[in-house]
């Protein structure tokens, strides 16, 4: 399996249409499977297939061999920041802390902190890799049933600037995020089946109109709901492909292709998106 330029670019312009000028490749770009010899390869697609406005943000690791030869790769280049994809397999909060600096020393740009589970790091290891100037941003992504009680997000908040915190799960999350903790980003899958409603909804939040920034919330649901349930990145590879915004391809192990029986629910789900997504707009070059 290869890299598709053409493909990429299909999705990328699909998402800049739509008025998203962030596009963050990580998990739902499956980078953790990513084999390190098409790294080069993949940020000249990157670099090339995006418009010159928009920013680019590549993943790295998760491990921390992948970690060094990835920064020494990046170091040659000049994308603004990588994010450190997490992993709790073989790893603890202190050995993060030291990888992200070591990463961020070589690469000689800022990291994303991903957080994804409790015990990845602690609400002081996230404080002092912001003080020490290493941290871009934070993509906070653990799950929890009710979003407003959240211990270790509110440490977090209390000890960083909230304005470096990005509510990384969907839209589901965000407008709990934004009233309680002070967040004012967020990272979605879906904005790649309907970014037109992704950056409507922030537009929303950034106006304080939490009413409309929540029917656009519903909007998402059913899809974001098949992603719960069935895998996040199966469910959006299946859903940008059935919507014809581009090609993705079979999966790449360690990963598997979704269920067949799942495929017509998500399909149906998606194309629902996409209507309400609209019409995608002019091209932007």
């Amino acid at each position: 399996m290869a890299i598709d330029r053409a493909e990429n670019a299909r999705l990328i312009r699909h998402i800049e249409n739509g008025g998203v000028s962030t596009l963050l490749y990580g998990g739902n770009a499956n980078l953790y499977n990513a084999a390190l010899s098409e790294y080069d390869a993949l940020l000249d697609i990157l670099e090339s297939a995006a418009a010159e406005d928009t920013w680019i943000i590549p993943s790295v690791g998760p491990y921390f061999g992948t970690l060094l030869d990835q920064a020494a790769i990046l170091r040659r280049r000049e994308f603004p920041a990588a994010m450190i994809l997490p992993t709790i397999a073989v790893s603890s909060p202190a050995g993060v802390r030291a990888g992200f600096e070591k990463f961020v020393r070589r690469a000689g740009i800022p990291a994303v902190l991903y957080i994804k589970d409790e015990k990845y790091v602690t609400p002081q290891i996230v404080a002092d890799l912001v003080s020490e100037g290493l941290v871009a941003w934070i993509k906070y992504a653990v799950v929890r049933e009710n979003p407003v009680e959240d211990t270790l997000l509110r440490e977090i908040a209390d000890r960083v600037d909230p304005a470096l915190l990005v509510s990384g799960m969907g839209e589901q999350p965000v407008v709990t995020h934004w009233q309680h903790f002070g967040i004012r980003a967020f990272t979605s899958g879906c904005v790649c089946v309907a970014p037109r409603l992704s950056q409507q909804m922030l537009e929303c939040l950034r106006a304080d109109d939490f009413a409309a920034a929540e029917k656009i919330c519903e909007t998402f649901r059913e899809l974001e709901s098949l992603r719960n349930s069935h895998g996040p990145i199966a469910v959006l590879h299946e859903a940008v492909a059935s919507c014809r915004i581009a090609q993705t391809g079979p999966a790449l192990p360690l990963l598997a292709e979704l269920r067949e029986d799942l495929r017509e629910p998500v399909a149906g789900a998606a194309q629902r998106l996409r209507e309400a997504n609209g019409a995608s707009g002019a091209e932007r070059r």
